[in-house]
Parts: structure tokens; C-alpha cells; sequence
């Protein structure tokens, strides 16, 4: 009886495999497709159920990264606190450096939009009057060096023009000249026919 009910659940599909490495590249990607979603699945499960911190990472044959992380966590935030709670040492102070340095551009990087907004005139309601006074004088000394190079430029455009102009005059003079000499040989040509 008991084989019997084995057989029956083979083939239905739910027969128990050996697990080993499947040898054939496309069954291992199909079954990788499969199991994936399915542990993925189970990791949100796991998440909203047991209202657990859950980060789930995986990388399959193609080196695409799948990976399930619950809301309201983050990734360095579970990797710290299984660093912290292992004992384990994750990364190095080098990789603690990149991170300080990572956090410090973006610091960077948020205080000039922040500027940058206040030079297009937005967001200038809470500047002191001194910010106000900077920001005026930066944006008088911008002025200045966007009049400057539009004159350089004027002035270029100008000197093009004029050499234009004059080798347009000089190309009249040539054609000018050329057609003289054709005139010169149309009236020699006709006093040959008289």
C-alpha cells in the first residue's frame, strides 16, 4: 500500500529527488527559475507572518542577483547586525572607509542641489540675510563671467564675419577677373568668324 502511494505522488510530480548538481545546463536553469521564485515567496512569507528582519541573495548561473529584502529593512542594516550578532567580520576597515567616503559625497552631493536650488531663486525664503548676501554676490560674480565670455564669443563671431567678408570680396574680385578674361576670348573668338 505504502509504495503504492509513492508511485502515485511520482507521478503527480511530487516525488522526492536526489539532490545533486543537475548535469544539463538548461534543466539546472529551469529548476533555478523555479526554486528561486518559490524561496523568494518564502522569504516574504517569513517576513510579513513572523514580522522577522529577512535578506535573501541569489545568484544563479547567469550572474544576475535576485535578492528579497523585508520593508522597512535594509541590506547593510541585516549585514551589521548578523556582522554584530556572528561575530563575524564582514568587511574590513578599507570597506568601512568606502562607506564613510560613500556617505560624505552624498552629503556633498545633497548640499549643492541645495545650492544650486538657491541660485535658480528656490527655496531662498529661510536664508539669512549673510546667505542672502552670498548669494548675491555669487550669483553677480556668475553674471559677470557669462558677460565676459558672451563678448568673447561676440567678438569671435564678429572676426569670422569679417574674414568671411572679406574672402567673399576677394572670390568676387576672382570671378571678376575671370570673366573679363572669358570676354577678353568671347571677342577674340568672334572676330575669328568675321
Amino acid at each position: 500500500m505504502q509504495s503504492q502511494k509513492q508511485e502515485k505522488k511520482k507521478k503527480m510530480g511530487r516525488g522526492k529527488i536526489e539532490i545533486k548538481r543537475i548535469e544539463k545546463s538548461s534543466n539546472r536553469q529551469v529548476t533555478f527559475s523555479k526554486r528561486k521564485n518559490g524561496i523568494l515567496k518564502k522569504a516574504k512569507e517569513i517576513s510579513i507572518l513572523c514580522d522577522s528582519q529577512v535578506s535573501l541573495i541569489l545568484s544563479g548561473e547567469s550572474g544576475k542577483i535576485h535578492e528579497y529584502i523585508s520593508p522597512s529593512t535594509t541590506l547593510i542594516d541585516v549585514l551589521d547586525r548578523y556582522q554584530r550578532d556572528s561575530g563575524k567580520t564582514l568587511w574590513d576597515a578599507e570597506h568601512e572607509s568606502l562607506s564613510n567616503e560613500i556617505d560624505r559625497i552624498k552629503k556633498e552631493n545633497e548640499s549643492m542641489e541645495i545650492q544650486l536650488r538657491h541660485l535658480k531663486g528656490e527655496n531662498i525664503t529661510s536664508l539669512k540675510f549673510k546667505e542672502l548676501m552670498d548669494l548675491e554676490s555669487a550669483l553677480e560674480n556668475g553674471l559677470t563671467c557669462v558677460g565676459d565670455k558672451k563678448m568673447e564669443v561676440y567678438r569671435m563671431l564678429k572676426r569670422n564675419g569679417e574674414i568671411l567678408e572679406e574672402q567673399n570680396k576677394e572670390l568676387d574680385l576672382l570671378l571678376q577677373q575671370h570673366m573679363a578674361v572669358e570676354d577678353v576670348g568671347n571677342m577674340h573668338d568672334a572676330s575669328d568668324y568675321k
